[in-house]
């Protein structure tokens, strides 16, 4: 007997969809004046943070509840790559992270999605630690330099507010973003090797 179709309707979906729509929002007050704006780098500072938050609580209440569906499966990777791809673009866009690494790791991320949920609808890579380590470096770095953090001339110095410890923060979540791009390459290369020796098993089975 087959078990009972979950509702769309619950609340890990809300909580995704509320991601979601958090995106334009994160963005805006990401690059408000300029990004030169220590309220609004504040409230972006914020937004990312309650982001991160609830793709955290809405993935454990589903398992715990049984409450996982087909449209939290598509949406909630969609919802993660959205508010983080925003961060790394806007930064780039306000010459704080290196474009080539913005570019990097959104060709892996969204590579890596999108072969998720599309060729391997019947094949089942698990998550490794290595892209939970990533996920986090992510987080860490990209919050912290969502911050309005003095560094050498940026911004006209209208962060140095913040004095010797903005800078420790904003170096800090520099090697975390360091981290981040290791692990997002390494993970992706595990993640491609396992997918190829999956299909080979299948091939042969």
């Amino acid at each position: 007997m087959s078990e009972p179709q979950v509702s769309n309707l619950n609340l890990p979906n809300a909580l995704t969809t509320l991601r979601i729509v958090m995106v334009p929002f994160f963005g805006w007050a990401l690059l408000a004046d300029g990004g030169d704006s220590i309220t609004w780098r504040l409230v972006a500072f914020a937004i990312f943070v309650a982001a991160m938050i609830t793709d955290k609580v809405d993935g454990d209440i589903a398992r715990a509840r049984n409450l996982v569906t087909d449209f939290g499966k598509i949406a909630d990777p969609i919802a993660d790559k959205a508010i983080t791809g925003m961060a790394f673009i806007g930064l780039s866009i306000m010459g704080e992270i290196w474009w080539w690494v913005t570019i990097v790791v959104l060709v892996r991320e969204w590579s890596v999605t999108l072969l998720r949920l599309s060729v391997l609808k019947h094949v089942v890579i698990p998550a490794a630690m290595s892209g939970k380590i990533k996920t986090t470096l992510q987080a860490v770095a990209l919050a912290g330099l969502c911050l309005p953090l003095p560094h050498g001339d940026a911004h006209g110095g209208a962060f140095d507010v913040f004095g010797t410890p903005g800078t420790v923060v904003f170096y800090l979540a520099q090697v975390a973003l360091a981290g981040a791009v290791a692990m997002t390459l390494w993970s992706g290369y595990e993640f491609f090797r396992d997918v190829w020796r999956q299909r080979g098993s299948m091939r042969d089975a």
